[in-house]
């Protein structure tokens, strides 16, 4: 299991272990918070074709599916 705290998900990198489309690495570009400081919005882009996808941030923690950074 990935470990992540919800502040430090802006910019961080991962990798898809079942890419699509040919998409494999992927960057955080928006992370917005409510005012209790949950995480409400997040958005990761691929950095290939910059294709922007919304994403439960929750999901990343899952290691059969992303891995932190780009490998």
């Amino acid at each position: 299991m990935n470990r992540i705290h919800p502040k430090k998900l802006l910019g961080s990198r991962w990798t898809n272990t079942k890419p699509k489309n040919k998409e494999k690495h992927f960057e955080i570009i928006k992370v917005e918070f409510d005012e209790d400081q949950n995480v409400i919005e997040c958005i990761i882009q691929a950095v290939f074709t910059k294709s922007e996808y919304p994403i439960n941030w929750r999901d990343l923690k899952n290691n059969e599916l992303w891995l932190m950074g780009w490998k």
